[in-house]
């Protein structure tokens, strides 16, 4: 599924960001794409247009944002552009970029560190105590849940030094609403029917979909994403998987993150989808 020289290439990128950050995440990745020739977009969850301080002052603003409202908002921006893009997302993003992926909508897809879909059950002890401060609170599911620094040094920022990990976390920590990690945790996987993050996995008419993982992330470690990738076995659509060894969660902005940025990139447009390049945006 290679993009050949007939078909033009792909110049819009569009990132979007996880839990318990905002499109602030991407602010080394904007220039960067940008110098390379791109128009490079973070669109945002609904509710999380304002700044991370005062999100933080005020995080019941997003405490009750539902999964579906989320797609669908940023379902309606992507339509919206005036060319399909290539569309890449982190962690929770990760999971958005698979469901908009499943619509139909990008020319090439990457998830990097990725939460899982639905039907993913790898859940590696890392990542049980990453998400234990959360699930071990019914009142979060109701309620905005934020790390704290120690917390997050563990699930984020292992490979940092508690300094840097707490430089990371007054940047760009914010709380993030609880019932999205019960919803693709215990919800998706152990309640009859399709859930918030079902996703077909089965489908053939998507575009390609790359999965990146990091060897030291504690709460997306690499086994969830192989699952997760494996999951689109029986696709007919290009899935592929790669992991770069000693990187954490935060592997978007820890040192060497333009590696992931180059990889991600080169290998979106080596692969975006002619089908998707010559038709218009779904409507």
């Amino acid at each position: 599924m290679s993009n050949s020289a007939s078909h033009p290439e792909p110049r819009t990128i569009v990132l979007i960001h996880g839990l318990w950050m905002t499109p602030r995440s991407w602010e080394e990745w904007v220039p960067y794409y940008e110098a390379k020739g791109y128009r490079v977009l973070t669109p945002t969850y609904p509710g999380f247009e304002i700044e991370v301080e005062a999100l933080r002052e005020n995080p019941e603003l997003i405490a009750k944002l539902t999964v579906p409202q989320t797609v669908e908002h940023l379902a309606e921006f992507i339509r919206g552009l005036d060319e399909p893009p290539i569309i890449m997302g982190h962690s929770f993003g990760g999971t958005l970029t698979q469901l908009l992926t499943a619509q139909g909508l990008g020319v090439a897809s990457v998830a990097i560190d990725s939460a899982p879909t639905e039907g993913v059950r790898v859940t590696p002890a890392s990542q049980l105590k990453s998400f234990f401060p959360i699930l071990s609170d019914p009142k979060t599911f109701h309620g905005a849940f934020g790390y704290t620094p120690e917390q997050f040094h563990y699930t984020f920022t292992n490979t940092l030094t508690r300094e840097e990990s707490d430089a990371v976390y007054e940047r760009y920590h914010i709380p993030a609403p609880g019932n999205w990690v019960w919803a693709y945790g215990l919800i998706a996987n152990y309640k009859p029917g399709h859930q918030e993050t079902w996703v077909d996995y089965d489908l053939d008419e998507r575009a390609p979909l790359l999965f990146i993982a990091g060897g030291a992330d504690h709460i997306m470690p690499p086994s969830v994403n192989k699952s997760n990738a494996r999951h689109y076995d029986k696709s007919a659509a290009l899935t592929e998987y790669v992991e770069f060894p000693g990187r954490s969660h935060f592997t978007c902005g820890e040192p060497g993150w333009e590696a992931i940025a180059d990889h991600a990139l080169d290998w979106a447009v080596a692969n975006a989808s002619s089908a998707h390049l010559d038709r218009s945006l779904p409507a």
